[in-house]
């Protein structure tokens, strides 16, 4: 009889730690740019159910060669995500962004829109799911490798829709991956964006972050960036670094101990979000 009594408090006090846990939607976004649908990841804090405040919403985006649910499966606490949602109550969004897409628009291929997807379609769905602040100053993005380059250069083309983004072993010099990679692999890889093109180095100079320097000053967005000393993307994330302070634009870098891993993101995500939540309070839009 005790050992039922027992079993039974810890069961209804289980369930009354998840009835207040943070939740995640897959959520289906259509894309009439590229004329198909994709899935997000949403997790809402654990106190958006209790009200009807409005949130602050991040989008973070994956690496190549992933997914929308990376962020929620990849790393090695798999509640790393809902945890900082419930921490800063903050809506997390994790939208698809393809194997590499470089979250661009190509000016080849009609199915390989992600700036369009993410900056209209995604954002415009997510704010009519949920109670949202509609308001550059209650939305942030950030993003690990691709998804670093992803953040900066959607921040840098549509400052009207973020009030600061982050970027975590950032690909900030797409053309990095000729110099690591074999040609014929990634031409390959970058065909979906630049179609017979893929092969020229200059299309990797034009579209890279490294060279959007003055519009970043120029939107005055609150940044943060890092990087491991360990990982291969580190000597393009100094010279961002170098060619920002050169700039006089205002950000915060960061280097720690740490490859391009899973491990390292992991680390690095609750200071992302610690920043963003500096910024948003500062707005008036961080719920307490």
């Amino acid at each position: 009889m005790r050992k039922l009594l027992i079993i039974g408090i810890v069961f209804l006090f289980g369930n009354t730690v998840l009835s207040f846990a943070s939740t995640v939607d897959t959520l289906q976004i259509p894309s009439t740019a590229m004329g198909k649908t994709y899935k997000a990841a949403v997790v809402l804090p654990n106190s958006y159910a209790k009200g009807k405040a409005v949130y602050p919403v991040l989008y973070l985006l994956h690496g190549a060669y992933g997914h929308f649910a990376d962020w929620l499966s990849n790393t090695p606490n798999k509640n790393t995500v809902k945890d900082l949602a419930d921490q800063y109550n903050i809506i997390i969004v994790m939208p698809e962004g393809e194997t590499f897409s470089f979250y661009l628009d190509s000016p080849v291929n009609k199915s390989s829109q992600f700036e369009t997807y993410i900056t209209s379609e995604v954002i415009q769905k997510i704010d009519k799911t949920y109670r949202t602040v509609n308001d550059k100053k209650g939305r942030v993005i950030a993003g690990l490798s691709m998804g670093g380059h992803g953040a900066l250069s959607l921040s840098a083309k549509h400052p009207e829709l973020f009030c600061a983004a982050g970027s975590m072993s950032g690909a900030v010099d797409m053309g990095i991956m000729l110099e690591r990679e074999p040609n014929d692999q990634v031409i390959k890889l970058m065909q979906p964006i630049f179609g017979d093109q893929s092969c020229k180095p200059d299309l990797y100079v034009q579209n890279a972050v490294m060279g959007m320097v003055d519009k970043i000053k120029a939107n005055k967005l609150a940044l943060i960036i890092d990087c491991g000393v360990d990982d291969f993307l580190i000597e393009s994330n100094r010279e961002l670094h170098r060619r920002l302070v050169y700039g006089k634009v205002s950000h915060d870098y960061i280097e720690r101990p740490g490859a391009h891993t899973w491990e390292y993101w992991e680390n690095a995500l609750p200071y992302q979000v610690l920043f963003f939540s500096k910024v948003l309070k500062s707005n008036g839009v961080l719920i307490n």
